[in-house]
C-alpha cells in the first residue's frame, strides 16, 4: 500500500483501553477499516481470546487478509447486519464492541472512489463498490426536492435548494458524472461559506451519507450491539461529525435512562424499570498532539457505555 493510501487510526489506544479488555475475552470491531484497532485488540488478547471484525468496503477486506491469526475473523458485511453476521460466524456474545465511524483515510485519498473533491474522478462514493447505486446514478434520477433535502439534512447546507437547482439544470444537458463537476456546481451555488472550508465540503458529506445510508445503518446497528454485549461488556463508539454523534449520544442516553412510569404506581423495587447500560465518563476527544500529527482526528468524539446486568445500578456520568 502506498504512503498516500495509509490510514492513521484515531484514538487507537484510548478506544482499546475503553474496552477494558480481558485476555480471554471475545470482541467485535464493527468497522475494520485498515485494521488499526483490530491489531491493537489482538495485541492484548490471550491465546483463548477471539476477535470478529466487519467491513463493507472490499478494499478493507483485502487489507484484512494480511492478518494471519487464528483468533481473528473478518466478514464482508455492513455493521447493520451485526447480529446476523455474528451468529453466522459462530459468535453469540461479546465482552466489548467498537465502532470507528465515517470515511477512512484511504477512501478519501483514493481518487477513483469519488469521496473527495480534491481529485477529479467518477462520482461513486459507495463504501461497498460491489452493490448499490452510485452518487452519480442517484443524482441523475432524484427530484429537486430530494436533492435539496439530502444536502440540507445531511450536510446542514443553507444553500441546498440553490445547489439542487444547479444540478437539475446541468443534467438537462448531460449527467453529473464526476467529482469535479459536482464540486464546481456546488461552488457556483454557495454564496457564503466558513473561512478555510471549501464550499463543496458539506455537500460531499451529505451525498456520501445518503449513498451509504450511514445514519440509518448506525441506528440499526447500535441496538444490535447492545443486545450482543455480555453484562459488563463495553460499547465504544468514535464519531466524526455531529449528525452521527447525535445518533450515538441519544442512543446511549436512552439506554442509560430507565423508562418512566406513572407516579404512585404500586411496584416492588425489583419490578421497577432499570437502565440497560451505564455511561462511562464523558465524551473524549483526540489530544492536541494527536490532532497535530493527524488533522483528521480534530472532529473525533469517543463515547463509552457499559452494559448492566440484572438489577445493576450506579451513577451515570454525563454523555
Amino acid at each position: 500500500m502506498s504512503e498516500a493510501l495509509t490510514h492513521v487510526t484515531v484514538l487507537r489506544e484510548e478506544a482499546v483501553m475503553a474496552l477494558d479488555m480481558r485476555p480471554e475475552g471475545v470482541y467485535l470491531d464493527a468497522t475494520f477499516g485498515r485494521g488499526g484497532h483490530s491489531r491493537a485488540i489482538l495485541a492484548r488478547l490471550g491465546e483463548d481470546g477471539r476477535l470478529l471484525a466487519f467491513d463493507r468496503d472490499p478494499e478493507a477486506i483485502r487489507a484484512g487478509k494480511g492478518i494471519c491469526d487464528t483468533r481473528f475473523t473478518l466478514l464482508h458485511r455492513p455493521f447493520a447486519e451485526l447480529r446476523e453476521g455474528a451468529l453466522a460466524a459462530d459468535f453469540s456474545a461479546f465482552d466489548g464492541i467498537l465502532f470507528d465511524l465515517g470515511v477512512s483515510g484511504p477512501q478519501l485519498d483514493d481518487g477513483k472512489r469519488g469521496f473527495s473533491f480534491r481529485r477529479d474522478a467518477p462520482l461513486d462514493m459507495r463504501m461497498d463498490t460491489t452493490r448499490g447505486e452510485t452518487a452519480a446514478e442517484w443524482l441523475a434520477r432524484a427530484e429537486i426536492r430530494e436533492i435539496t433535502e439530502v444536502i440540507r439534512n445531511y450536510g446542514e447546507e443553507r444553500f441546498a435548494f440553490q445547489i439542487a437547482k444547479k444540478i437539475v439544470a446541468f443534467r438537462a444537458k448531460r449527467p453529473v458524472a464526476s467529482t469535479g463537476e459536482f464540486a464546481a456546481l456546488v461552488r457556483e451555488a454557495v454564496r457564503a461559506h466558513e473561512p478555510g472550508q471549501d464550499p463543496a465540503t458539506r455537500s460531499f458529506q451529505a451525498l456520501r451519507i445518503h449513498v451509504n445510508q450511514e445514519l440509518d445503518q448506525l441506528a440499526l446497528a447500535l441496538p444490535q450491539a447492545l443486545a450482543l454485549l455480555k453484562a459488563g461488556g463495553r460499547l465504544v463508539v468514535i464519531a466524526f461529525h455531529s449528525l452521527e454523534d447525535r445518533v450515538v449520544k441519544r442512543f446511549l442516553r436512552h439506554a442509560a435512562t430507565p423508562d418512566d412510569l406513572p407516579r404512585n404506581l404500586p411496584l416492588r423495587v425489583h419490578e421497577t424499570p432499570q437502565p440497560t447500560l451505564r455511561l462511562i465518563g464523558r465524551a473524549r476527544r483526540a489530544s492536541a498532539a494527536e490532532v497535530a500529527a493527524n488533522p483528521r482526528a480534530r472532529s473525533a468524539v469517543m463515547r463509552v457505555g457499559e452494559k448492566l446486568g440484572a438489577r445493576q445500578g450506579g451513577v451515570h456520568a454525563a454523555c
